[in-house]
């Protein structure tokens, strides 16, 4: 009457397998087979609630059977002292027919009842089996988690000091090896051009020194 869990051996079997070669995403493929199982569950126990309602609708009317039975030996011993034969004859025969349909009705029900406990084992197994593939989808989440994780790490760092990267450092190692050099250039052109400037602000200051000696000279006859 159940599937039970026909999709979990996709999860704990070779399918799984089958389902990485595939590219299909573990974690979303897991909670798929996790919801899939809730909802045989959910059937489960609509299926079990229709059983165990059905086997109480045939206790009752067995009971009910049962009771009219009863009731029958109870008017037929009545109409005996009553000393209506005809009464109580037809009193016992309405109850053997009751007895018989009684019988009937506690066979069914007792069949009910067998169905009902047996569904209950399965459901109860059934939620047992979700509880460790719930157990197993978590590790096996982690697992994927963690390879995915570890597979990137790894490709970045094979990247890291690849031919690309290489190229990259060493262009900009010679771009700041020519920025050095153009401001060393720039320096030294700068220091020439101030040598220069001082040059003739030295011949500028000897020509006053010189200007100034000859008016003192003049001044004190010393020409």
């Amino acid at each position: 009457m159940f599937k039970f869990f026909k999709r979990v051996k996709t999860v704990v079997g070779s399918e799984l397998n089958t389902m990485l070669d595939k590219a299909e995403d573990p974690v979303k493929m897991l909670d798929q087979f996790m919801r899939d199982m809730e909802s045989d569950i959910r059937e489960a126990e609509a299926a079990v609630a229709k059983q165990i309602a059905n086997e109480k609708m045939l206790k009752r009317k067995y009971d009910d059977s049962q009771a009219l039975v009863d009731k029958r030996m109870q008017q037929a011993e009545k109409a005996i002292e009553a000393g209506n034969e005809d009464l109580a004859r037809r009193a016992l025969e309405d109850k053997k027919n009751q007895q018989e349909q009684a019988e009937q009705l506690k066979a069914s029900w007792e069949r009910a009842q067998e169905d009902s406990n047996n569904l209950r084992s399965k459901l109860d197994d059934m939620k047992k089996e979700y509880q460790e593939m719930k157990l197993k989808k978590d590790s096996l989440k982690a697992r994927a988690e963690s390879a995915k994780t570890r597979t990137k790490m790894n490709r970045t760092m094979s990247n890291i000091g690849g031919d690309e990267s290489r190229q990259g450092f060493e262009r900009m190692e010679e771009k700041v090896l020519r920025y050095e050099a153009e401001a060393e250039t720039s320096e030294d052109m700068s220091q020439e051009s101030r040598s220069l400037d001082d040059e003739f602000d030295a011949l500028d200051d000897k020509d006053s020194v010189d200007d100034e000696l000859a008016a003192l000279k003049k001044k004190m006859n010393k020409e």
